[in-house]
């Protein structure tokens, strides 16, 4: 490619980068300043100073630098967040998940390892991110089923989203960024699964190592697992009751457990006048039963997940059973689960539930109570005499329980508010998600126009309304790709990514493709993990094309290159989002990650560097 830009603009645009790649890695500046900021000053720089030709036409116009904010690839990246959010706000795959977990209970060893397959596998085909979401609460159960510290299982189940993440076009935002940048530059579109060999064989090791050896090497934190475990356990006293059309009537006990109120210790059973107390072998649940449990928020959580209507059984004595029932029972979607502290000056102290009318006055339903260094012992949890300080577990609709805020009698716990799964629409949200991939991978319908389509779909469909939608769309992601874009733009107008493999090309005069392969591979891993994924593919793509050409290869074995390695997020906890998401689950370090993640960067480079000239025929 011949250099159009004259030095200036070339050189202000790599000064642009240099000052963009620090406002970035900087914690202390908000990346959505930044990256407003690398826009504005891309735009400035081009007003003032215009590129022009020889015939005076401007080359790069405020049009082409915006383009990144409304390009196809960045549309199907936030399409697809969306897409990913119906999945999780529904617990679509939570049923199948938790069915493969329990091979903890005959092959804990083979468990983890198809887990983890399973996340590499899942990551291939959904955004990474709400993938680790879902497998961190396993994790940890599969770690205190081997009575493992957690710390050497969360770091390779962030790796190995990664790592499936790099095998098809979907798996990563960086994929389909480089595709949109490949395109900016005048190559072909890239296929669905046109380099899933290379990046299934870079998986299969990366996987390995995250098996075999990270568990090795990290740090066993066991000090920290008397912490977690109380901060989990706080348990709350429940009172439940069988509605007559509930999937808990005609439920029999098995060792003293009922299936559906699993990691659930029941306290007794209140029929009529009779109280029946455990062991509860042969006793088989009626209408009308009132359950007295003991449980932990996560246990409680997981009931409702599985059986949403036995949210009936929540019923205040206060509260018409019609009105309740269509509130609790038939929008189970739209149920938040939140914790409220009762105020030291609160009305509510010294009256039981049944006295306040407490869903009359705030449409939300109490389902359990929880008090501090002492257990509670009662008849019935509606009995109970409220003392300052007492924990109430709330459910309710999401504005109203965000109403509590201006209620005096209780101080809402904001951060522990969290939306119920809504299980009954799990079928819907498997179908259009697996309708996306197949019409991507077929290639029936054009990427973006299936990841918009999918989108719409969760919404209209029922999975996700518009607010949930709308919190699944990270502008942080949006800001960053369109200034990484335009300044890719910017690059490719200047003439800058010609200039810069010129450079490259004069300091390994005399390496043969392979060997430039090689380095430019280990220089776009080694910025991955400084700058961000994203950025990084952006800025690199037309750079990998003008080297291609200049050596007189097929750019498209430079753009994987660029995939893959940006993808060896690995070595920073600020390389990818699913580094930071295990780092507070797992108590690690900054070094941590770079003691775990650094090897396997420079095994995924030998290995690419050994099997990728054979591939792409360049020995």
């Amino acid at each position: 490619m011949e250099i159009v830009g004259s030095v200036f603009h070339i050189w202000a645009v790599f000064a642009l980068i240099a000052v963009a790649i620090f406002a970035f890695a900087n914690e202390q500046i908000e990346l959505e300043m930044s990256s407003i900021g690398v826009i504005a000053a891309l735009l400035l720089l081009f007003h003032f100073y215009p590129l022009l030709d020889q015939a005076g036409n401007d080359l790069l116009t405020p049009t082409q630098i915006l383009a990144g904010i409304a390009d196809p690839a960045l549309i199907t990246v936030l399409s697809l967040l969306v897409v990913g959010q119906g999945i999780v706000r529904t617990g679509a795959l939570e049923q199948p998940i938790r069915r493969l977990v329990a091979l903890r209970r005959h092959h804990p060893i083979l468990a983890i390892a198809v887990v983890l397959a399973t996340v590499l596998v899942i990551s291939a085909f959904m955004n990474n991110t709400p993938v680790v979401v879902i497998f961190i609460p396993l994790m940890t159960a599969l770690a205190e089923r081997l009575h493992r510290s957690t710390s050497t299982l969360m770091i390779p189940l962030s790796y190995a989203s990664i790592l499936g993440g790099m095998t098809t076009l979907i798996g990563s935002s960086t994929n389909l960024l480089v595709m949109a940048a490949a395109a900016q530059a005048g190559q072909p579109e890239i296929g669905f699964f046109d380099f899933t060999v290379p990046g299934a064989v870079l998986a299969l090791f990366g996987l390995v190592y995250a098996l075999i050896v990270i568990p090795r090497i990290l740090p066993d934190r066991t000090s920290m697992k008397g912490e977690v475990i109380d901060i989990s356990g706080k348990q709350f006293i429940v009172q439940m009751e069988v509605a007559p059309d509930s999937p808990l009537v005609g439920e029999e006990a098995v060792a003293g457990q009922f299936p559906s109120l699993r990691n659930i210790t029941i306290r007794f059973i209140q029929r009529g006048e009779h109280v029946l107390l455990p062991p509860f072998d042969g006793i088989t649940l009626k209408p009308a039963d009132a359950v007295v449990f003991a449980g932990t928020r996560k246990s409680i959580t997981e009931a409702f997940s599985d059986n949403p209507q036995i949210l009936q059984g929540f019923l205040e004595p206060d509260s018409p059973t019609a009105e309740a029932s269509a509130e609790l029972g038939g929008a189970a979607q739209d149920q938040t689960l939140a914790e409220a502290v009762v105020a030291p000056a609160s009305r509510m102290i010294g009256r039981a539930l049944y006295q306040i009318s407490f869903h009359y006055r705030t449409r939300c339903v109490v389902i359990g109570i929880q008090r501090r260094s002492r257990m509670i012992r009662t008849s019935r949890m509606t009995d109970i005499r409220l003392e300052a300080g007492d924990v109430l577990l709330i459910l309710g609709n999401r504005s109203d329980i965000m109403r509590l805020r201006n209620n005096p009698d209780v101080l809402l716990l904001e951060w522990s508010a969290r939306e119920l799964p809504a299980t009954a629409l799990a079928w819907r949200a498997r179908f259009i998600f697996g309708a996306v991939v197949v019409c991507a991978a077929t290639g029936l319908l054009p990427i973006v126009v299936a990841a918009v389509c999918g989108a719409v779909a969760m919404v209209a469909s029922g999975c996700l309304n518009i607010y949930q939608a709308s919190r699944a769309i990270d502008r942080r992601i949006l800001l960053l790709i369109g200034a990484a874009l335009g300044l890719g733009a910017a690059m490719q107008a200047t003439g800058g990514a010609s200039y810069l493999a010129h450079g490259v090309l004069s300091v390994m005069v005399g390496a043969g493709p392979p060997v430039i392969l090689s380095a430019f591979f280990l220089l776009v891993a080694i910025f991955t993990n400084i700058l961000s994924n994203n950025a990084t593919a952006v800025l690199f793509t037309p750079i990998g094309i003008s080297i291609a050409r200049e050596l007189g290869v097929d750019p498209m074995i430079f753009v994987f290159a660029v995939i893959f390695a940006a993808n060896c997020s690995f070595a920073t906890p600020m390389g990818y989002q699913t580094n930071l998401l295990v780092m507070g689950p797992g108590h690690y370090k900054f070094a941590d990650f770079f003691k775990a993640g650094a090897p396997l960067v420079l095994l995924l480079w030998i290995i690419f560097s050994l099997f990728a000239p054979f591939y792409y025929g360049l020995m």
